[in-house]
């Protein structure tokens, strides 16, 4: 069992009324059709080389059934969620009384019933979504900068400063920008400026 499934059982089993998460962020699917080097699983390890085991159905509704005492708010992330993510999977969620957000390199189609839409593009590849809740875009990326998106039918426009060696000069950068262009909002990874993996 991999270390977070041990931390969510102990929690859930050992000890369940200490536990009590206002969100859920699932990591659905390691898989992407994309190889961006700055997109990890918070410890720098990419997630393109992390492992393609999938959880098994029963036990994602085993989880999420215990946690859904205090949480309403499921966020279906990855790698790409829109690989895997089908309606079945959201009509079992909002059964559970669960909300629905994806984040998601749009790239791919959401399919209806998703509560809120986030995309978060990627240099050089064609959208398939070009409306939602929120767009975040990792920045800077030559060849994606934000005036590529504004025409976008989203009502949230984030830049969130590239994770990687040169992480203070982006965050200058993108704070530089949305102070010059207040449509931009900052989107800041807290728990990796923390060093919280």
């Amino acid at each position: 069992m991999n270390p977070a499934l041990k931390y969510l059982y102990h929690q859930f089993v050992d000890d369940p009324e200490r536990w009590d998460p206002f969100l859920a962020i699932f990591y659905l699917t390691y898989r992407c059709d994309f190889r961006c080097p700055y997109c990890s699983n918070g410890s720098g390890a990419p997630f393109y080389g992390l492992s393609r085991e999938v959880l098994p159905g029963d036990a994602v509704m085993e989880i999420l059934s215990r946690i859904r005492r205090s949480c309403d708010y499921v966020v279906i992330t990855g790698g790409e969620p829109l690989l895997q993510l089908d309606a079945p999977l959201l009509e079992a969620l909002h059964a559970r009384g669960f909300r629905v957000a994806v984040e998601t390199n749009g790239t791919q189609p959401v399919p209806a019933g998703v509560d809120w839409v986030c995309v978060s593009p990627k240099a050089g590849a064609p959208l398939a979504v070009g409306r939602g809740d929120e767009l975040k875009l990792v920045f800077p990326q030559p060849g994606a900068e934000p005036e590529r998106y504004e025409a976008l039918d989203f009502t949230h426009f984030f830049l969130q400063p590239m994770d990687a060696p040169g992480r203070e000069r982006n965050t200058a950068q993108a704070v530089a920008y949305c102070l010059e262009h207040p449509r931009w909002r900052l989107s800041l990874q807290t728990h990796k400026i923390l060093g919280i993996p």
